[in-house]
């Protein structure tokens, strides 16, 4: 994944209109990405430190993980500057 503003994705995030997890589902959601993250050092595809910045970005943000790869890709459109202000 491309160099990331953290920040800016994270303000992006926060003012968008969706239906925001519950402590107890983020609780979950944050086992289940954990779960996911280990699978993929074991397929030896590490993510970055900046993947999993974002990723506890948008579990402190409340975002189901069934939207999660949909903001990605509206943030990040292909020539975009990743999360340009």
């Amino acid at each position: 994944m491309a160099q990331i503003d953290l920040e800016t994705f994270r303000e992006r995030v926060r003012g968008m209109d969706f239906e925001r997890g519950t402590p107890e589902q983020v609780a979950l959601w944050r086992e289940d990405v954990a779960d996911a993250r280990a699978n993929l050092v074991i397929e030896d595809m590490t993510p970055s430190d900046d993947d999993d910045a974002l990723f506890a970005i948008m579990l402190d943000e409340g975002v189901p993980p069934s939207l999660m790869a949909s903001i990605i890709l509206g943030l990040y459109k292909p020539g975009m500057h990743p999360a340009a202000g």
